[in-house]
């Protein structure tokens, strides 16, 4: 039971803080997953996408009716982050068990982009870029591989890779949480099947684990969002840069 609690708080808490930038918050439940409630591996991956599947429909709603959508970008993203996380879940299953590589590579790219966030947000921005501009196809297939690998969902590394690009964090949010929503869906129901067929129960997710820390984040998430709109720019992106910057020291810690 107090576990429960401990994942149900968790799941708010991070929500609440991650879902104005588009970040779901699967990332930072990762670590309190192995850590502080001992969910073993594989299973972590899919219990932390059952989060984001949980978690997801409360910012998603808040954003739909503040009407922020960029729905070309957002459909760039699931098509490419869709096959991507199905190819991730069978590479998790039957070829990278072991989460360090994984660890020191997301920290290698989220610490230098992180700073350059924060920088970025005490200075001057340039121009926004367009969406159209960037290889989003590619760069959602990408996220979509290592989403389905570690389940977090992408939108950890889709938010600062767009906001440190020049898209408005009011774009970048709603669509790079609805990529990670969809994703999660497909990898979630992945892995369901690679458990059913291959017999292997501890790949299965933590059903009741990942219920209470999506719950969680589904009224976290929602309110989240909903203060996106009273933040201003330059606070978001501080704020998006100061969380890839906090993860990748995570990352770093745990893999030494």
């Amino acid at each position: 039971m107090e576990i429960g609690i401990v994942g149900f708080l968790a799941g708010f808490l991070l929500s609440v803080v991650t879902a104005p930038v588009g970040v779901s918050g699967a990332v930072f439940l990762l670590p309190v997953q192995l850590s502080v409630l001992h969910v073993p591996n594989p299973a972590v991956t899919p219990t932390n996408l059952l989060y984001n599947v949980v978690a997801g429909p409360g910012a998603l709603l808040r954003y739909l009716r503040q009407g922020g959508f960029d729905r070309p970008l957002t459909r760039l993203l699931i098509a490419g982050a869709l096959p991507g996380v199905v190819i991730g879940a069978f590479l998790r299953v039957f070829a990278l068990p072991g989460p360090r590589v994984f660890r020191v590579v997301v920290a290698a790219v989220l610490l230098p982009l992180g700073l350059w966030l924060c920088l970025r947000a005490v200075r001057p921005a340039p121009a926004p870029r367009r969406a159209r501009d960037l290889p989003i196809g590619w760069l959602g297939l990408g996220v979509g591989v290592i989403g389905g690998v570690y389940g977090i969902g992408g939108g950890s590394l889709l938010g600062p890779i767009l906001a440190g690009s020049g898209i408005p964090m009011a774009t970048v949010a709603p669509a790079a949480l609805a990529s990670t929503f969809v994703t999660s869906v497909a990898g979630a129901g992945t892995y369901g099947l690679i458990a059913l067929t291959a017999g292997a129960a501890e790949i299965a997710p933590h059903w009741t684990l990942g219920l209470l820390c999506g719950a969680g984040g589904l009224i976290g998430g929602y309110l989240g969002a909903r203060m996106q709109r009273r933040l201003p720019e330059a606070a978001l992106r501080f704020l998006l840069g100061a969380l890839a910057v906090a993860l990748a020291v995570v990352y770093l810690i745990q893999a030494v």
